[in-house]
This record gives C-alpha cells, sequence and structure tokens, in this order.
C-alpha cells in the first residue's frame, strides 16, 4: 500500500510541475482569472445588472407599490449568481485541462510505456487526476479572497461555512468533469477530438434535468438525479446534501475505472 501511495505522489508531483511550466495552462489560468475578476465585479457592482442595483431597484418598487417583502440576503444571492457563473465558465476550461491527460501520452509514443509498466493503470489514473485537479483549485483560490474581501463588509457578517462549502462543491464538480475528460482523452490522440467530446458529454450532463422533465415519470426521476447542474446547485446553496456528494463522488470513480480499464485494452492491444 506504501508503495502504491508512493507512486501516485510521484506521478501528481509530475502532473502538477507539468501544468506550472506549460504555456497553454499558464494561458488558460490568465484567462480564467481575467474573465472572472470581470463577471466578479460584473455582478457586484454594475449599474443596470449588479446585485446592489437589483436591492436597490426591489426596494423601489416595494416603495412604490406600499408592500413589505422580507429583505433580500445579498451575500447569498451574490455568492449564488458568482459561482453559478464561475461553474459555466468551467464547462469551457476544464475539458481544455484535460484533453492532454492521455491523449498527448499516445501521441508522444509514451502510452505504451505506462500501459507496460509495473504500475498499477488506476494509479497513474489517480496521480493525474490529482495534478489537473490541484491546478485548477489553485485557479479558484483567489476568488475566495475575493469573497472574503466583499463579505467582509457585509451586514451582519456572512457565516464563511457557506461560501466554503460552495467552492467544495465546485471543487467537486470540476474533478468529475476533469475524471470523465480523462477517460474521453484516453481513448484518443487527438486532444482537440478529446476536448470537444468531454465538453459534449459534459453539456449533456449540465442540461439532463431538462430533458429528464420533459420524459416524466420513474425514469425521468431517475434520470435528473444524474444532473451535474442539479446536484451542484444543491450545494452552493449551503446544503450538505450527502446525495450530490455521493454522485459526485461516483462521477470520479467511474472515470477513474473507465480510464484503468481503456489503458488495459490498449496494453493488450499492443
Amino acid at each position: 500500500m506504501r508503495l502504491v501511495l508512493t507512486n501516485i505522489i510521484a506521478i501528481y508531483r509530475k502532473e502538477l510541475q507539468g501544468y506550472f511550466t506549460s504555456p497553454l495552462a499558464m494561458a488558460v489560468a490568465g484567462i480564467f482569472w481575467l474573465i472572472a475578476g470581470f463577471f466578479f465585479v460584473t455582478i457586484l457592482l454594475d449599474p443596470q445588472r449588479g446585485i446592489l442595483a437589483q436591492v436597490a431597484a426591489q426596494a423601489a418598487m416595494e416603495a412604490q407599490m406600499g408592500v413589505e417583502a422580507p429583505p433580500l440576503d445579498v451575500p447569498y444571492e451574490f455568492m449564488q449568481f458568482f459561482l453559478s457563473t464561475i461553474a459555466s465558465l468551467s464547462l469551457f476550461i476544464l475539458p481544455i485541462l484535460s484533453m492532454g491527460l492521455y491523449a498527448e501520452e499516445r501521441k508522444r509514443g509514451t502510452l505504451e510505456l505506462l500501459a507496460t509498466s509495473p504500475l498499477y493503470n488506476w494509479t497513474v489514473a489517480v496521480g493525474k487526476l490529482l495534478g489537473v485537479a490541484t491546478f485548477y483549485a489553485t485557479l479558484t483560490a483567489p476568488l475566495l479572497l475575493y469573497e472574503a474581501i466583499t463579505f467582509s463588509s457585509s451586514e451582519p457578517l456572512f457565516p464563511p461555512t457557506i461560501p466554503l462549502l460552495g467552492h467544495l462543491g465546485l471543487i467537486l464538480l470540476a474533478t468529475s468533469i476533469l475524471s470523465l475528460g480523462m477517460f474521453i482523452s484516453s481513448l484518443t490522440d487527438n486532444t482537440i477530438l478529446s476536448a470537444i467530446l468531454t465538453f459534449g458529454l459534459v453539456l449533456f450532463l449540465w442540461i439532463i434535468n431538462l430533458i429528464a422533465e420533459n420524459i416524466g415519470g420513474t425514469f425521468g426521476n431517475a434520470l435528473g438525479h444524474l444532473s451535474l447542474l442539479d446536484n451542484y446547485n444543491n450545494l452552493i446553496q449551503g446544503i450538505v446534501d450527502t446525495s450530490s456528494i455521493i454522485l459526485f463522488a461516483s462521477y470520479i470513480f467511474l472515470g477513474i475505472f473507465l480510464t484503468a480499464q481503456s489503458i488495459e485494452a490498449f496494453r493488450f492491444q499492443r
């Protein structure tokens, strides 16, 4: 067991070092931070569509109509809106991060060395997945700082457990997508094709709740539970939903398992 952990850590460090020295990864990080910062400022301060503008408009409407409504929880609404936007942005970023996990190994001819090495296939898959998931977590870490500065001025103070749970949901969502993308990457040596197929699969799992609503019945309800969006929304609302956590863990395990089987099939082909 100790040898397995040592191998996972070695692969993890190699993958992580590769991301922090890759020009493509650095370009992805720069674009992500630029767009995320733009949305953060826009959602918070935009005079027409920002959350503060919405609060002012709601207060003016209530005063005009003489209706007393419960006050709007501005930090909570802002956090939900912002994390939903970041998840939508990640829908485009994550396939790019996962596309080269195995496709590049195929292209360089090093996949045969991995497939025939004494390492377990799932060990390699876990190390690669941890590396890319850690890199994505570093991309989202500055967002927590932005939110902490913003929420520190709210009255009463916004409980930190809610944004932390929301970011946990974001990391679980990202790791699930990366795990499935890793499996698709193991099937082809074309990184662009891998990214496109991963995006298509994730988009399907993103909107599967809409398909389930049209189907209805028991099958529709079961299909709706597979939705990435619905389960992610549960977590960013501050709800500790064990079924959502189990679903994300199942997607992660499924991606690792299918990747290991894909590499095993590649080994027998050779």
